[in-house]
């Protein structure tokens, strides 16, 4: 009986020389239009499989070449082309057989859309016939006078832009509105047009077809593709490499030539298309088609450079084999052979795909979830993150078991996990490892709690200038004790005391009038109104010597007066302005804010610290004194905001600052004595000995609230 028959319409190519230097052919299945790279061994035994035992075909390759090939590599060979479908039906029921397992590769609906939903294209044109007609046009792009005349205009064209760099920056920050843009998503338009041709003619040029261009839509965002996959047949790498830098090196090509159109064209409409040309081309071809992360220009250079087609599938074979490894020490084969640096280098490279996609769905499923509605948009965000980022981790850990059962030669059972750390050395370590992070995460640790804070007297009466006047007299010197009731310090207004002696002229002449209201008729007539007149002067009086009053401030309680230096006899003061404090020797608090988090950490009687601005010496002792239950509104201490310095993050609104999140005031007692600090009040820094908490129900918790958060319709 004799092998297999091979379709009749797979086509083989000469391919270039692989990284060993063995040649290279490849494999074209025209029905799917997919390429498969094939090594000598594999072309040799393809070669020869019309051959009637897999021994004749061993025993033909070996007398006419150096191969010495084993019964089992034809083997393999004819696995790999059963697996892809590239031989003819040999059974009767071969047509039953392909049905079912197309019947079992079909998705169900609700697969089908969430991958169309994610990524599909829509082919628009048929351009190969018309690139044929206008390769000839564009064949000058590819000579080495126009490179010569490119690096040329960059050069000038950086020059020019250096030159009038304040310029070129002015008008970058001009295109942050609404028109511009507008203006940058036709430019990219454009850029990614020219760029998919670039792709599509450096095809043709080799002699490729390219059956098709359109839009592909990723997450529903349109993007141009071009069909570049015939590029397999080229049995040159260069000529590859040359079709995978052709979209980049297009986008360059305009970015530079618009750079030095911008330099030279006069304001306008042409001078700001020039602009959005050169800055969103080096923007689009730095961050997006370079990128090795994505299967964009960036990945297929560096897979055709380094010459290991279906580089991310095989990086992340070899990173799931070091991840292995690593956890469990299971000394199983390496997936691929490689040099030691490359494979290490394929392995760094995995990860950090891993990574950089983990962080890409993240902020996928947040855009998901905001330009859709709420209800559809929670949908998408968990789906988003429940099939790219949870579903290939729990399918690699879904695979241990039956590894690690492999490897200790009995089924794996958690009831059973003393036995097999006791078998498996690495597996301990990772255990132990891991019950090491959960203690850490879980475990509840001391909680010190910082912020801000402003030191200052319990009892203090500042004083304040209540209008503009002149200072008289001093009541005590500075730092000098007062008595309750003495006065502090007494101030002239020279209109204040010319309001004062009207009020007393007027009152003095009404109450004449009053006296001598019985001398004559017709004031004893009026007798009713000059009274009501006599009141109301007497009124007006009693509020000018109560204005007057604020003027010369008395003590409330006794205590010691600090005075601002520049005060003396004579010297004017304006109006509002801070004269000095009396201050109730004693007890010291410091006033702070904590948020929500915090402020649920902490109780009344927790101690503390605190650690003056600008001071070195002992911190001061603190004993949580007050925690207000309700959020304040507005933040009354300035010094606290965090654009004075603080740490509470605030806005302002109506001349108020507002904080931007909840917190919560708390008043700190000082329990020792405040030493040189007693003579001002003092910004600073609280630490708080808060209650001990697992530094993972921390962010669970915030998560949940969130979560809660998020969920309210």
């Amino acid at each position: 009986m004799g092998m297999p028959m091979l379709r009749e319409e797979l086509a083989l190519f000469s391919g270039p020389r692989m990284a060993d230097g063995q040649p290279s052919w490849t494999l074209h299945d025209p029905v799917r239009n997919q390429f498969f790279q094939l090594d000598w061994l594999s072309f040799e035994i393809i070669s020869r499989w019309h051959a009637d035992a897999p021994g004749q075909i061993v025993e033909a390759i070996g007398q006419a070449t150096t191969l010495r090939p084993e019964p089992e590599d034809v083997q393999a060979v004819a696995d790999f082309l059963m697996s892809n479908e590239l031989l003819r039906p040999s059974r009767a029921d071969s047509a039953t057989l392909m049905a079912a397992k197309l019947a079992r590769g079909k998705r169900s609906w609700s697969t089908w859309l969430l991958h169309h939903y994610l990524f599909f294209r829509i082919p628009l044109i048929r351009p190969d016939r018309w690139l044929g007609r206008w390769s000839a046009s564009v064949a000058f792009l590819y000579t080495r006078s126009f490179l010569y005349l490119t690096l040329g205009a960059l050069g000038l064209g950086l020059a020019l832009v250096l030159r009038d760099w304040q310029q070129f920056s002015g008008t970058l920050l001009d295109t942050f509105s609404w028109q511009g843009i507008g203006g940058f998503g036709l430019a990219l338009t454009l850029v990614k047009i020219v760029h998919e041709l670039g792709h599509a003619f450096t095809a043709k040029r080799y002699g490729c077809r390219v059956p098709a261009m359109g839009v592909a839509f990723l997450v529903l965002w349109p993007v141009a593709y071009t069909d570049t996959n015939e590029v397999w047949k080229l049995d040159v790498r260069k000529h590859r490499l040359a079709v995978a830098a052709a979209g980049v090196a297009s986008e360059l090509i305009i970015a530079v030539w618009a750079t030095l159109a911008w330099a030279l064209l006069p304001p306008g409409l042409a001078k700001s298309t020039a602009f959005m040309l050169a800055t969103t081309t080096w923007i689009a071809t730095l961050m997006i088609n370079t990128s090795p992360f994505m299967r964009f220009d960036g990945y297929f250079l560096l897979s055709d450079w380094l010459d290991i087609p279906n580089l991310h599938g095989r990086a992340f074979a070899l990173a799931r084999w070091d991840l292995r490894e690593r956890l469990f020490g299971l000394a199983a084969p390496v997936p691929e052979v490689f040099s030691r640096r490359r494979r290490a280098a394929l392995i760094g490279f995995a990860y950090a795909t891993w990574l950089y996609r983990i962080l890409l769905f993240l902020g996928i499923a947040a855009l998901v979830y905001h330009f859709f509605i709420k209800a559809l948009g929670i949908v998408l965000f968990m789906v988003e993150i429940g099939w790219f980022v949870l579903l290939p981790v729990w399918r690699e850990m879904r695979l241990w078991p039956a590894m690690l059962a492999a490897q200790d030669g009995r089924p794996f059972l958690l009831s059973k996990l003393g036995g097999h750390l006791r078998r498996l050395p690495r597996l301990r370590r990772t255990v132990a490892v891991a019950a090491l992070l959960l203690l850490l995460v879980f475990m509840p640790w001391p909680t010190r709690l910082s912020a801000s804070g402003y030191l200052h007297p319990a009892d203090m009466f500042p004083l304040h200038a209540p209008g503009a006047a002149q200072v008289s007299k001093l009541g005590a010197a500075d730092g000098s004790a007062v008595a309750a009731g003495a006065t502090l310090i007494e101030l002239a207004s020279p209109e204040l005391q010319l309001r004062w002696r009207r009020a007393q002229a007027r009152l003095e002449r009404l109450r004449w009038q009053t006296a001598n209201s019985g001398v004559e008729a017709d004031q004893r007539v009026q007798m009713q109104v000059l009274q009501q007149a006599q009141a109301t002067a007497a009124a007006e009086m009693d509020g000018v010597e109560a204005e007057i009053a604020q003027y010369a401030p008395k003590a409330p309680f006794a205590g010691v007066l600090y005075l601002s230096p520049e005060l003396a006899p004579g010297v004017w003061v304006s109006d509002r302005e801070r004269l000095g404090m009396l201050v109730k020797p004693g007890q010291w608090q410091v006033e702070s804010y904590l948020d929500e988090n915090a402020v649920r950490r902490i109780r009344v009687g927790d101690t503390g610290r605190f650690f003056p601005d600008g001071l070195e010496g002992a911190p001061l002792t603190l004993r949580v004194g007050v925690i207000e239950q309700d959020g304040a509104r507005v933040l009354q201490r300035a010094e606290l905001a965090s654009q004075f310095g603080g740490s509470v993050m605030t806005r302002e609104k109506h001349g108020q600052l507002v904080p931007d999140q909840a917190v919560y005031r708390v008043t700190l007692l000082v329990e020792t004595p405040p030493g040189r600090l007693a003579q001002h009040s003092w910004r600073g820094h609280v630490v708080i000995h808060g209650r001990w908490e697992a530094p993972g129900l921390v962010y669970l918790r915030s998560a949940m609230a969130l979560m809660w958060r998020e969920l309210g319709f």
